[in-house]
């Protein structure tokens, strides 16, 4: 195991753990299986969780006030860069847009998303103004920026142009141990566990739900398609007031043709997405695309758009659409009607999905970290 000098910053870790938090900890994991170990640091409630799926890492703890994000912001411009001069590293990794600006130029800082700018209606004003302010910081005065994809580095390129620091693309990877082409028994089993009909089958989308997501597009395109399977929504109600409105409504009942879930457990996501017949993410802009990249390494048909970086994930092997309403509702007619394609599909989407590994997306970070 090498041991570099540099320290990561998981103090950024939400409390349900997803998100940020899927980079984070897959990042940690393929550093390991290349044989690299860095030092980390992480909020007191979530040592024992992240030393338990990456163990090889040197763990530190920060204090237990930076639970609350303003105490958090402040500690990672103080507290911080004097934890990285004791740990005696040489890049201080912050991997969600913000860094201690007096350790600017040991700084890798990883910036997932370019929609605060190109698409700035999608986001509250106060977000927007946020990430919009640490990204340029980051580009002007970090050490290296990394980004998730080709079409979010030019995305943020074209908003924030004329700088030399380097930005570097990290294509993210998928957990085998958890995204996987489910057993049939698993996906009856989810099936029975949420009172879901596996012959009927179901449609299915997974994610926080806010504007860019178009979840009440593709509320209204499924109500369109009354032979259609139910809807069924997992993720956090985020910042869609209309979405929110449809789902909490709609609420979780067994048998209505729309349903929310919630947030799933990670061994639920497997049956919930590859047992779909159509998974469909209708989203006006990624950073990356974890989800469609999730759903195919599940061996669904993918429905999704055309749109900065989903293009990048799914390639050949998923369905394309404009992020309206009726077009939405024409995909998903299309697909439900066709098995031989979702079959191909699917089958092309596994197989893509193989070649995202989160090993990769380490390597990529340590010629950054030893640049």
């Amino acid at each position: 195991m090498v041991d570099l000098p540099v320290l990561v910053d998981a103090t950024s870790l939400p409390p349900n753990r997803g998100g940020v938090a899927r980079y984070i900890v897959g990042l940690l994991r393929g550093l390991a299986e290349d044989g690299v170990a860095v030092g980390v640091v992480v909020k007191p409630d979530d040592l024992s969780w992240l030393r338990s799926v990456a163990p090889s890492h040197r763990y530190a703890v920060a204090p237990a006030a930076v639970a609350r994000r303003p105490v958090r912001l402040l500690w990672e411009q103080v507290g911080l860069p004097l934890l990285a001069l004791r740990a005696r590293a040489r890049v201080l990794h912050c991997p969600h847009y913000t860094f201690p600006l007096a350790a600017g130029r040991r700084s890798v800082v990883t910036l997932h998303d370019a929609t605060f700018f190109s698409d700035p209606d999608a986001h509250g004003a106060l977000k927007r103004r946020f990430f919009r302010l640490w990204t340029r910081l980051a580009r002007r005065h970090a050490r290296a920026t990394v980004t998730p994809s080709a079409a979010t580095a030019a995305e943020i390129a074209r908003f924030v142009p004329h700088t030399a620091v380097p930005n570097v693309v990290a294509h993210l990877g998928v957990d085998p141990a958890v995204f996987h082409e489910p057993t049939s028994e698993a996906v009856r089993s989810f099936a029975a566990e949420h009172d879901l009909d596996t012959g009927e089958g179901w449609v299915a989308f997974l994610g926080t739900v806010e504007p860019r997501k178009q979840v009440a597009a593709l509320v209204a395109a499924h109500a369109e398609l009354p032979d259609a399977p139910p809807l069924v929504v997992s993720g956090g109600l985020g910042w869609d007031p209309t979405a929110r409105d449809l789902l909490e409504r709609a609420g979780n009942r067994p048998g209505a043709r729309l349903r929310h879930l919630g947030f799933l457990p990670n061994d639920h996501l497997a049956a919930f997405l590859g047992g779909a017949t159509v998974v469909a993410y209708p989203s006006t802009g990624e950073g990356f695309g974890l989800p469609v990249l999730e759903a195919m390494a599940c061996g669904a048909a993918v429905l999704t758009t055309r749109r900065l970086a989903i293009p990048e994930v799914g390639g050949d092997a998923v369905a394309y659409v404009e992020p309206t309403a009726d077009a939405i509702a024409a995909g998903l007619a299309g697909l439900l009607a066709d098995p031989a394609l979702r079959s191909a599909l699917a089958t092309d989407g596994r197989q893509r999905a193989q070649t995202f590994t989160w090993r990769a997306c380490a390597r990529v970070h340590e010629e950054v970290y030893a640049a």
